[in-house]
């Protein structure tokens, strides 16, 4: 009769533990699907942000170098075009050189140092040729002045923006 006590106890303790795993496998899975939660919203705010500054930054150019209808048809095409290429070589910068020197600064050799200014450098003269390109191509779609413009009017444009943000942090 003993054995069969110890081992009736042995079995709900066999099933005690059975749903306490099952119990910490299930919270485990909720806190993971509530982080995964979290993180796809996080993403889809982000999308939802660069879609609201791509759109403050179509309609502040178009109102700045006073697009008509018929110049804004044909400019956004070649302008959206360009700015995803200005776009990649940011990130090719910023990838191959910002966080190389900032990741291993303590590290780096004098060589190394060079090769990354090198690279630098050479970086920043495929941003120039890119320049170029697309001013070649805005040539044909608006005026040499209102291409001028368009320089000044992007630096405007993140100047305000980074106005913005600082005036949002420093409420919160």
């Amino acid at each position: 009769m003993q054995r069969a006590i110890f081992g009736w106890i042995s079995e709900l303790t066999n099933i005690n533990l059975y749903h306490s795993n099952l119990f910490k496998n299930i919270n485990q899975m909720k806190k993971l699907v509530f982080i995964f939660l979290i993180a796809i919203s996080t993403l889809h705010a982000q999308e939802n942000r660069h879609e609201k500054i791509k759109a403050l930054k179509t309609a502040y150019i178009t109102e700045k170098l006073s697009l008509s209808p018929a110049d804004a048809e044909k400019f956004w095409p070649i302008y959206n075009k360009f700015d995803q290429r200005f776009h990649e070589l940011r990130e090719k910068r910023r990838n191959e050189v910002y966080l190389e020197i900032h990741n291993r600064w303590d590290e780096l050799t004098d060589t190394e140092a060079n090769a990354l200014f090198d690279r630098y450098i050479e970086l920043k003269f495929d941003d120039l040729e890119l320049l170029r390109e697309r001013t070649q191509a805005l040539r044909t779609v608006i005026s040499p002045k209102k291409i001028i413009s368009l320089n000044k009017v992007e630096e405007d444009f993140k100047r305000e923006l980074l106005d913005r943000y600082r005036k949002q942090k420093s409420k919160e």
